[in-house]
């Protein structure tokens, strides 16, 4: 059987960090699709997605609803694997090793790949046994469980709001600090890469500020992977971004999600090479 923990430790074959093409800058790739296909039963929901995601970076998923980003999102840590009649096909490899490969660990996976998802959805636990939770689950050894719950609520800028209340239920807190402390509980199993779907979706102005600074903070030590239907959100916090939209079979009607066009941010919003994505930024469809 794979051990995932050291494959993923595996330096590159020439003892440097590997460099990937991109359509405008180079990117110094953590993780990478290739001609990804993802399926529920005979549908299929993503075509044919080679996209590339940069160490310490954020990248933003854009497109109209129904083009397949939350489901592309969801394979990147195979939890596609829960939903009955999902595959899929093609790689999706992170450090050089396809987490779909034989005998590798989909627990080990996600914890290396953590989610963060649209609503804030605490353990009904306390604030300490949230963040808790995760390491012990997974056998984590740590020093001082104190400790590292202390770090993962202070990484997630909710420390200095919750330290008195350690104790108490997380269903007490508001719905930014209940996202935020998703994002400590994600956080406090050490993974290299965090995808957040929307996120800010059920969050007030003031609570996707916070989130939105926390990301840009987050990703001095991790890599980011956003679905947003919030462009002017993609356009604040995301270094690269990758537009999608959905084609029509001619001859069943199915729409399955494509990748249109993928580079920096400023360069997808302000000279986008392909015309569909000029249409959807300009709000003229989606």
């Amino acid at each position: 059987m794979t051990d995932l923990h050291a494959a993923f430790q595996t330096p590159h074959p020439s003892g440097q960090e590997e460099t990937l093409p991109s359509t405008t800058s180079v990117v110094h790739g953590i993780m990478r699709c290739e001609d990804v296909n993802v399926y529920y039963g005979d549908f299929r929901a993503v075509t044919g997605v080679d996209l590339e995601f940069g160490r310490n970076e954020i990248t933003a998923l854009i497109g109209p609803s129904g083009c397949g980003k939350s489901t592309l999102l969801r394979s990147l840590n195979r939890m596609n694997d829960l939903v009955d009649g999902a595959r899929v096909e093609g790689g999706v490899l992170f450090q050089e090793e396809n987490i779909y490969g034989k005998g590798v660990d989909p627990i080990e996976v996600r914890r290396r790949i953590g989610m963060v998802f649209q609503k804030p959805n605490p353990f009904p636990k306390s604030i300490y046994d949230n963040i808790a939770y995760g390491p012990r689950v997974t056998g984590m050894k740590v020093d001082s469980m104190d400790d590292l719950v202390e770090e993962a609520l202070t990484h997630a800028a909710l420390w200095h709001e919750v330290k008195d209340k350690l104790k108490q239920s997380a269903f007490g807190l508001s719905g930014g600090q209940q996202q935020r402390l998703c994002i400590a509980r994600t956080i406090a199993v050490r993974p290299d890469v965090i995808l957040m779907d929307e996120p800010c979706s059920a969050l007030d102005p003031i609570a996707t500020s916070r989130i939105e600074d926390l990301m840009n903070d987050l990703k001095r030590d991790y890599t980011i992977i956003i679905v947003t239907h919030n462009m002017q959100q993609a356009a604040r916090v995301a270094d690269r971004t990758a537009f999608f939209t959905a084609l029509a079979d001619e001859t069943t009607g199915d729409r399955t999600g494509v990748l249109v066009e993928y580079g920096l941010t400023k360069q997808i919003f302000d000279t986008p090479a392909d015309q569909r994505t000029e249409d959807y930024i300009s709000g003229k469809f989606g």
